[in-house]
């Protein structure tokens, strides 16, 4: 059966946290702890402090029925020219079958429907060793720019790469 997308809402917060349940490692590479009981519905609603919630756009690729693969944006954040790529996410035993990388194109799509020519991501340092070679293979560069990274007793560094789609 092929994958489906489609947006998520309210009603699959479970489905979500299944999926953060079953990747427990990239929950504790950015925050030192496994996913905790709210944090799916903290992954769909969640918005950076004065961003209005209306922008944030959360997929989810789905096969066999099951939640595989999540991803979210910030449509027009940190500008209006910006899209920022918050969480890609694919369970652990999906990985390196193509579902990131599918799920990626229904978010540029979303993307360039909404009007952002740039889709930024930030990758903490504890996580650089899978992420940055995923991004690169999707066209995105390092900016140079970084800032510090701080969750509870984790301290570390967000590195910020971008695509241009537009």
């Amino acid at each position: 059966m092929p994958p489906d997308i489609r947006a998520l809402d309210s009603s699959d917060v479970d489905a979500l946290q299944a999926l953060l349940e079953a990747t427990p490692d990239y929950s504790e590479q950015v925050t030192g702890y496994p996913p905790g009981p709210s944090d799916a519905l903290s992954a769909l609603i969640a918005v950076p402090p004065g961003y209005d919630p209306a922008g944030k756009r959360g997929v989810g690729l789905w096969a066999d029925g099951e939640l595989t693969a999540f991803g979210d944006v910030l449509i027009g954040y940190p500008d209006p020219r910006t899209a920022y790529l918050g969480l890609l996410i694919v369970r652990g035993d999906r990985r390196r079958r193509g579902h990131g990388r599918t799920l990626h194109d229904a978010l540029l799509a979303d993307v360039r429907t909404a009007g952002a020519s740039v889709v930024r991501a930030g990758i903490v340092d504890s996580v650089e060793r899978e992420a940055a070679p995923f991004l690169r293979s999707l066209g995105y560069e390092p900016t140079g720019e970084q800032k510090p990274y701080r969750y509870d007793h984790l301290v570390s560094v967000t590195r910020f790469w971008e695509l241009e789609v537009g």
